[in-house]
């Protein structure tokens, strides 16, 4: 430069930042003193202002003064001193003196600070060592190669998809302990912000809801869907999350989550059905769609009704006649919670016992104590039930039975303790516990994910039937009038069985029409010869409809390229003048061998001979192996053994939503709480495929309870209407 300068800088003045730098210029003739200027002095941020605009460069990182004031990451390597009446910038590692005034900006302080001789610069990659095996079976040791250099934009993408896939909070990255660790493994590492590490999760979840939108649109089968709506008590705002659930063209149940949307109030049937048509529409699933499993209430039934009336029922499986799957854990939770108001007097003691002992440390260590008096090794803990959810009640008083001796030698110890069942009040319990431990299985096995459950469930709600029948020969008054007001739901709900329900069972090789001739006598008494009836048509009807599809699809009449096989290669086919007949032609063709064709198919599978029943038995491998044999049965076992009999899926997405909408997090936007559910769904899902492990885990019932002592204390059910009863 023309006016450089060097000056040589005494290492313990460099060191201590506070001191005013001596300078000693090469011309001896300037005996002007130094002076040093504060970087955020009035005079150093004029100087920095110009330099500062429209500067992007990582070296050029902005901080701010205790005042408030933007200052260039340039005075970082320069000392801003005055020598006489100019303001000059000195090097920290050279010495060299360069233009400070402000009219000259900063970014030739920055280029020279980037290629400053004298400036020590580490080179991480002489730091970090690689390990790699040869073929022989050793391990050479060698650095790094140039391809692992540090990517801070690499960075930045692994530690945001760390965040979503462990629910950490945004701020983790300003945490000082990750951020020191950072610092161990790249000390030229950037600082990230909660804002830049929000935007990455963002951008990610573009990218893999691109990947889902696509992995749904290759689907070749029919999509069901599950949706529930959720409203979060720390934001008092409502979420709809909607489920994929599909047999993809390995004979695998794969279940996605779609959206997780916010749903503004009112949440009425119309605001909720437009919000669930237009993620069909966006998603471009509206023609693939087999059903929607959703709650038993009046909003969700005015819900479907309207969200029908929107799509064509032509491209529905018999024009929209299965559309609709109300959950059946659901209304098995108002079956069981009607029969236990019959005992709901002793059910509160137990529930007032339970509570008064687990209220208060000292109560517990006492509970604790008698325990131990009287010899009793169980572990289980005390556990207070929620009120609407009767499988925590059916654990409450399972748990409680195993300790009541404890409660009655505490009854004589504790004079404010007062709420201690009588012994028929036990003696009911126990015989309730043993009567809902059936219903307790059926839900935890309603709950998996991983596998069809609508082929299962007729064939257990047939057993639990049966059961209540057994019940009303009691002795018990208590036991008979329970029976009798489960069996009145029992009926109101499932006096006719749903559609989807009767082909799952249809669909299963181990049972077919055999198990509904065995059990609807049983069941329906004189009623049950008509009601095979109508299944059977049914079942006609389904597989009709679908040859008359398959054939129109492959038929040489739709599609022309396939004339020459269509006509078995004759060439005299070609003579025949056909064209203008061609539609004409199809519609007879398939008149006159579909019948056949359906027939023999659906007839050879009921006459063949049932597999014998087994626990291990697959039902998707079992059809996949035999698609070649039933070609129309699997394309309908395809479609309709992926549709789930209960909203458990999508339930278990609002525990996920509740943790993340945890009081000291009820800020986020809606965009991002979609966001970090949505992805962290799709993650795990990747990441189990290359783990091997199957894509979707079985929610057991435990998992239910969770979540609803999660929901009494975190959120609300948003539909406040009454059950459609």
């Amino acid at each position: 430069m023309e006016n450089e300068q060097r000056i040589d800088l005494d290492a313990s003045e460099k060191s201590d930042e506070s001191v005013c730098v001596r300078v000693r210029t090469e011309s001896e003739n300037n005996n002007d003193t130094a002076v040093e200027l504060e970087p955020n002095s009035t005079a150093a941020v004029q100087g920095n202002s110009r330099g500062r605009r429209g500067n992007t460069n990582p070296v050029t990182s902005q901080k701010r003064d205790g005042g408030g004031r933007v200052v260039s990451d340039a005075w970082n390597h320069f000392k801003k001193v005055k020598l006489g009446e100019e303001v000059q910038a000195i090097c920290n590692y050279c010495g060299l003196v360069m233009q400070g005034h402000y009219s000259r900006g900063t970014n030739h302080l920055i280029n020279h600070a980037k290629r400053c001789p004298r400036r020590s610069f580490k080179n991480v990659q002489q730091m970090h060592l690689s390990f790699s095996s040869k073929v022989d079976g050793s391990t050479s040791l060698s650095n790094c190669s140039s391809e692992s250099k540090w990517d801070m934009a690499t960075v930045k993408l692994f530690v945001a998809r760390m965040i979503v896939l462990h629910e950490l909070p945004l701020a983790f990255v300003e945490y000082v302990g990750f951020y020191d660790l950072l610092k161990l493994l790249q000390p030229s590492i950037e600082t990230i912000s909660r804002n830049t590490i929000k935007t990455e999760i963002l951008r990610l979840y573009d990218v893999e809801k691109k990947k889902t939108m696509g992995i749904l649109e290759a689907c070749e089968s029919r999509i069901a869907i599950t949706t529930d709506m959720w409203t979060a008590s720390n934001q008092k705002k409502g979420y709809m999350v909607i489920t994929t659930h599909y047999i993809d063209s390995s004979w695998v149940l794969r279940s996605r989550i779609m959206r997780f949307i916010y749903v503004p109030a009112p949440h009425s049937a119309e605001v909720m059905c437009n919000e669930l048509y237009d993620c069909l529409m966006d998603w471009n699933i509206d023609r693939k769609l087999s059903s929607v499993t959703a709650d038993n209430c009046a909003a969700n039934d005015s819900m479907i009704a309207l969200l029908l009336g929107k799509f064509s029922t032509s491209s529905m499986i018999m024009g929209g006649k299965f559309f609709h799957m109300r959950c059946c854990a659901h209304i098995l939770n108002l079956i069981v919670r009607d029969g236990l108001s019959v005992i709901q007097k002793g059910v509160e003691k137990i529930r007032d016992s339970v509570h008064y002992w687990t209220a208060t440390p000292a109560r517990v260590e006492k509970f604790e104590n008698a325990k131990k008096q009287l010899g009793i090794k169980e572990t289980k803990n005390l556990v207070l039930d929620c009120k609407t959810r009767w499988n925590s009640t059916y654990l409450m008083l399972s748990t409680a039975l195993l300790y009541k001796n404890v409660f009655v030698r505490l009854k004589e110890r504790e004079r404010n303790y007062t709420s201690l069942p009588s012994e028929s009040e036990w003696n009911l319990s126990k015989l309730m516990c043993e009567y809902l431990k059936s219903f307790y299985k059926l839900t935890e096995l309603f709950s998996g994910t991983r596998y069809p459950t609508s082929n299962l469930f007729f064939a257990k709600i047939c057993e639990i039937r049966l059961s209540m029948n057994a019940w009303l020969q009691s002795p018990i008054e208590g036991i008979k009038n329970m029976a009798t007001r489960m069996i009145a739901k029992y009926e109101k709900y499932w006096d006719v069985i749903h559609g989807v329900l009767a082909v799952g069972i249809m669909l299963d090789p181990r049972r077919k029409m055999l198990l509904i001739n065995f059990l609807f006598p049983k069941i329906y008494g004189e009623r049950a010869e008509s009601e095979i009836e109508r299944v059977r048509k049914l079942f006609v009807d389904l597989v009709h409809e679908y040859e008359v599809n398959h054939l129109s699809n492959s038929s040489w009449g739709v599609n022309g390229a396939n004339s020459q096989a269509a006509a078995g290669g004759d060439s005299n086919m070609l003579d025949l003048d056909l064209d203008e007949m061609a539609d004409e032609w199809a519609l007879f063709r398939n008149e006159n061998t579909q019948n056949t064709h359906s027939k023999s198919e659906l007839e050879f599978y009921l006459e063949e001979c049932t597999l014998p029943s087994t626990s291990q038995f697959d039902i998707l491998s079992w059809w996949k192996n035999n698609q070649g044999k039933y070609p129309i049965l699997a394309k309908i076992a395809r479609d309709f053994l992926a549709i789930p009999v209960s909203t458990v899926a999508s339930e278990s997405a609002f525990r996920t939503g509740g943790r993340h909408l945890s009081p000291h997090r009820s800020r986020l936007h809606p965009s991002t709480v979609e966001a970090l559910v949505c992805t962290q769904n799709w993650f795990w899902l990747e990441q189990n495929l290359k783990d091997g492990i199957p894509e979707e885990a079985i929610l057991s019932a435990e998992h239910l309870i969770d979540e609803s002592l999660m929901s009494e204390q975190q959120s609300n059910e948003v539909h406040d209407s009454e059950f459609s009863l």
